[in-house]
């Protein structure tokens, strides 16, 4: 879990999220991660964006709170959101197949 924390510290901090950023943070919070597992992150974020997945995070969080009444077009945006859950669950599936070979 470190290393995802590490991931989006990169991210957050606009630098690029690979082995040596990530090598770096490891080294000086003096973490005890091998280098397989840093390996296996970068591979596995390779094709995610992650300014997207955290949208989508902060989104689907929100999207328990919206209204549910009877109100056709809050039906139809709340039918919408979970289409678009659902694509991103299948998305964050793949990443996962590559984060769960680290355990």
């Amino acid at each position: 879990m470190e290393l995802v924390y590490a991931a989006l510290t990169l991210h957050e901090a606009g630098k690029e999220v690979n082995e040596d950023n990530l090598n770096e943070i490891v080294d000086a919070a003096d973490l005890d991660v091998e280098d397989s597992e840093i390996a296996a992150l970068v591979a596995a974020l390779e094709d995610v964006d992650i300014e997207e997945a955290m949208e989508t995070a902060v989104a689907a969080g929100g999207a328990a709170a919206a209204p549910a009444g009877g109100d056709e077009e809050a039906e139809s945006e709340e039918e919408e959101a979970e289409e678009e859950e659902e694509e991103d669950e299948a998305d964050e599936d793949e990443a996962a197949e590559g984060l769960g070979s680290m355990f």
